[in-house]
């Protein structure tokens, strides 16, 4: 298993979700001084984190809207963590409506997503849950909710990524070379080893999918 990179800044070393991190097989950690973020993971996702205490405490300095702005400029994908309960918001004092306020400004205005956790086990579960969809998004893997394909040859790429491990760049690649979806299908392994991207585990998982027959799958469920 390859696990996921995180430059923890060092500000933020001694702290509890550090120490978690620090813990986990899913990462690797490096501790050195950011110049934005507490964590940064995979070299992509930006995370800053507040407890809602912190977040109180920002707010009333002005340094949460500083912190979005320069984050919203950054050339990575930045979130802001906050981590706590209803109830360390309300033993803060601070109306509600400020702090609505704040983050309407950061979430709309700078475009920030604001992500909530309980806890720092939970926070460092999210950074996994970001990191892991990032690889799988990076395969072409994610799903499409809602897409509709219009035209021939988007008919053709849109089933193509319905196979396993396919996403739009592979999906291309498989097109141009076999010129149809039924060519794809018909592929043997040795002909899918020879389109650039895929492999012999991929071109033997799409074999797998288009040739399998489905009484094999009722037998399975019958066991």
């Amino acid at each position: 298993m390859t696990r996921h990179a995180v430059q923890v800044d060092d500000r933020e070393s001694a702290g509890p979700v550090a120490d978690l991190l620090g813990r986990s097989p899913d990462f690797h950690v490096t501790v050195m001084r950011l110049k934005l973020g507490d964590y940064l993971v995979d070299g992509r996702f930006l995370f800053e984190r507040k407890t809602l205490p912190d977040l109180v405490t920002s707010i009333i300095s002005g340094r949460l809207f500083t912190q979005a702005l320069r984050l919203a400029g950054a050339r990575l994908r930045p979130a802001l963590i906050l981590e706590g309960t209803s109830n360390e918001l309300a033993e803060s004092g601070m109306r509600w409506e400020a702090v609505q306020g704040a983050l309407i400004t950061v979430t709309f205005f700078c475009a920030i997503p604001i992500l909530s956790t309980r806890t720092p086990e939970e926070t460092v579960r999210t950074m996994l849950f970001a990191a892991q969809q990032g690889r799988t998004y990076a395969m072409g893997s994610l799903p499409r909710p809602g897409y509709r394909p219009t035209g021939k040859r988007a008919r053709q790429l849109f089933m193509l990524q319905g196979l396993p491990r396919i996403g739009p760049e592979r999906a291309n690649r498989l097109l141009a070379r076999f010129g149809s979806v039924e060519a794809v299908i018909k592929a043997s392994v040795e002909e899918l080893c020879a389109v650039p991207g895929i492999g012999k585990p991929i071109a033997e998982r799409i074999r797998w999918s288009v040739a399998e027959p489905f009484s094999a799958y009722r037998v399975m469920a019958a066991h």
